[in-house]
């Protein structure tokens, strides 16, 4: 880059009054575009989408926005220095050091490498220190400068890219340059402890590397030769493996899971959040180094499987999560691998009552294999409730419905298996999978349902988890993972559920079959409430998941009950978007213009059944925001079961219309809920800006004569 990222017109120092993080964030955006590098409307607009993704505040009292746009004309950064500090979202307090990083659209990952550096610096005391006591703006564009775009680096020169040696000249490490002072290989002294250091955040930015940092100074300061490898947005360079060999400790300090764990089997693990790491970086080494003599700390599991995708199946996010918790990620890997065989079976299904009709479903099966294009059904006969029926439909609508349902219906069979083999697989990695396969296939075939299926996969991944970590003769140990695991474990569990668990698992499922089936009334609406309540409680998170998993497990019993709770859980699910985007069309001053702006796609994405389109708005404002929708969500559940509409098809909102009956009890319930939730948090929000707006002008209040 030859153009100056930073000059004194886009420096501001001892701005008072500056109001809330959206007034901030629109002073940055008119000093941007005064100094010519970029339209301002768009630029805000931006940093506002960002923001609302992840809070952008960081400890110390720092806030770095940022956003890549084609708004942005010239790569620029803009710093204010606010009297009166604002919240930017940061765990420890509000900000008074707000830096905005504006990219052009087409500059790529080369904002994020830039983001990088500027928080790594940021972790540094003397950094922040001299930007809070620089008394010009040149001295505070001098001092940025000096960090990320130092005088020793060309203007041709490519960026450092992560896990690459950092130029000989620049005063602080690049991102990712993969190690402290100490770092290079030969340059270990005596016998300092190797320790290595992966970190990650859930947007790959700010927080991964200030972890980086933050672990890397703790490390000198105690002697440590530290490697980080930071899997972020600027690119991953792993651990060349002479540095992996060397290791003495690790320390995963992520918000997400890792890549590549199986490469550090046997060394001893400490984990955390990022914050952890940016907050209290010496105790982790220290704990760290205290591992190291340690023969019964926590170490990463050896992956039995010869690659990385067991170790990472197995619950990668930590050697040491509470039972509790590892089953429950176990659980959600199993629903998140199973909605795709939900939705592809469950559109199928819906789509062959669209062409063939709603009698397709008696005959599909025969039609689909004994006909073909050329030599096309008559209308079938039936027999349902003791009759024998003709089918509406006829040629070539009758044989591609039938097409169409049989289809939706072997794939809707693997329901329970996936969900088996994947809750497996997320507990012991691939050996897990075909015994968590089987035994959803059992559970189906012994009537024990989706119920079962839960059952044989948390056993399945338990005892191949076991299985996998005995200590194997090394000749044996190739045929561990593809044929001893899989063999012992559907033994035993197979064993387990048809001799001892299987049938009353199975009483249990025909007892809440029963009791849905027979739902009328007031327990119907009740049931509804609570299934609205779920949907819009975490918007696309567990519980919302587990509602949905409840519904569309019912689906393979093909009863009126569940057809209603499949209608319920998407009705109520379609309501937060929907409530979000009237809101911000009826009150358009109570949002940003990036709300706005998410507020026109979330007509589409609450259409569609897509509940996360609400995320952003419930993450900048959760405590108006969700209560609101889970108002609406229940309004919407109670008026769904009430009016007994039910869905066949398990997504697609009120494009699978034709699977739904009544549509217009459906759409009455949706319309009723998005209502009560657009009302509710257009109400909350419009108090809370009356509130800010007294507390911020005192003088305004009547004075008398």
């Amino acid at each position: 880059m030859s153009h100056r990222l930073i000059t004194p017109e886009l420096v501001g120092l001892g701005v008072e009054d500056p109001g809330d993080k959206h007034a901030v964030i629109a002073r940055l955006a008119d000093m941007v575009s005064a100094a010519g590098r970029a339209d301002r409307d768009g630029l805000e607009a931006a940093f506002e989408e960002r923001e609302a993704q992840f809070a952008t505040g960081m400890p110390g009292g720092i806030a770095i926005p940022h956003c890549r746009t084609a708004a942005v004309r010239e790569a620029s950064l803009a710093l204010l220095r606010l009297s009166t500090p604002v919240d930017f979202g940061a765990g420890d307090g509000p900000a008074d050091l707000v830096i905005g990083i504006a990219a052009p659209d087409e500059s790529g990952s080369e904002h994020m490498k830039l983001l990088a550096k500027l928080s790594r610096a940021l972790v540094k005391a003397d950094f922040v220190a001299a930007l809070r006591g620089a008394s010009t703006p040149q001295e505070v564009a001098d001092l940025v400068l000096g960090v990320v775009q130092p005088p020793a680096t060309a203007p041709a020169a490519p960026p450092a890219v992560a896990g690459t040696p950092a130029p000989a000249a620049p005063p602080s490490p690049g991102p990712g340059d993969g190690a402290a002072a100490a770092a290079d290989p030969a340059s270990r002294q005596g016998d300092r402890p190797v320790i290595l250091a992966v970190t990650s955040c859930p947007t790959g930015i700010a927080h991964t590397y200030m972890a980086a940092e933050a672990i890397e100074q703790a490390g000198a300061e105690r002697g440590a030769e530290i490697h980080t490898e930071t899997q972020g947005s600027g690119g991953i360079t792993p651990f060349p493996q002479e540095v992996i060999d060397r290791a003495d400790a690790l320390i995963v300090s992520a918000d997400v899971n890792i890549t590549g764990r199986g490469r550090f089997a046997g060394l001893p693990v400490i984990e955390s959040d990022t914050n952890t790491a940016i907050s209290d970086a010496p105790a982790l080494v220290d704990r760290a180094l205290a591992a190291i003599a340690d023969p019964s700390a926590p170490r990463v599991a050896a992956s039995r499987s010869g690659d990385d995708s067991a170790a990472e199946g197995a619950g990668a996010s930590g050697a040491h999560l509470g039972w509790g918790r590892r089953i429950q990620q176990a659980v959600m890997t199993g629903v998140s691998y199973m909605i795709p065989f939900v939705a592809a079976g469950g559109l199928l299904t819906a789509l062959g009552f669209l062409v063939g009709g709603y009698d397709v479903a008696f005959v599909s099966q025969d039609v689909a294999l004994k006909y073909s294009l050329w030599n096309l059904p008559e209308a079938q006969s039936y027999v349902s409730n003791g009759a024998t029926l003709i089918t509406d439909h006829a040629g070539l609508s009758l044989y591609l419905g039938a097409v169409f349902n049989a289809l939706g219906g072997w794939g809707m069979g693997f329901l329970v298996a996936a969900l088996s083999g994947y809750i497996a697989f997320g507990l012991a990695g691939r050996p897990g999978i075909a015994p968590g396969f089987i035994g959803g296939a059992l559970s189906v075939a012994i009537g024990a349902g989706f119920i079962g299926g839960l059952v044989t996969g948390i056993l399945c991944g338990l005892i191949a988890m076991w299985l996998a970590g005995l200590r194997a003769p090394r000749w044996l140990s190739g045929l561990m993972p593809v044929a001893i695991i899989p063999l012992v474990t559907t033994l035993v569990v197979g064993s387990l559920m048809l001799m001892l668990l299987g049938r009353p698992l199975a009483a249990v499922m025909t007892g809440l079959q029963s009791w849905l089936t027979g739902m009328t009334g007031s327990s119907a609406i009740l049931l509804g409430i609570v299934l609205g309540l779920m949907m819009c409680f975490d918007l696309g998170g567990p519980v919302n998941k587990a509602a949905y998993l409840f519904a569309t497990a019912g689906l393979s019993s093909a009863t009126d009950a569940s057809y209603q709770i499949m209608a319920a859980v998407m009705a109520a699910g379609m309501v937060p978007p929907l409530a979000m985007a009237l809101s911000t069309a009826l009150r358009p001053r109570l949002y940003t213009s990036a709300e706005r702006q998410n507020g026109t796609a979330a007509w589409l994405l609450g259409a569609s059944f897509i509940s996360e389109g609400a995320i952003p708005f419930a993450a900048s404002d959760p405590l108006r925001v969700i209560p609101s929708m889970m108002a609406g969500g229940a309004v919407t559940g109670a008026m769904s079961m009430a009016l007994h509409v039910g869905s066949k098809a398990p997504h697609g909102g009120i494009f699978v219309f034709f699977a739904v009956d009544p549509i217009w009890g459906f759409l009455l319930s949706i319309v009723a809920g998005m209502i009560v939730s657009a009302l509710l948090v257009t109400l909350l929000k419009a108090a809370a800006r009356r509130k800010a707006a007294g507390a911020a002008d005192p003088a305004g209040a009547p004075t008398a004569a």
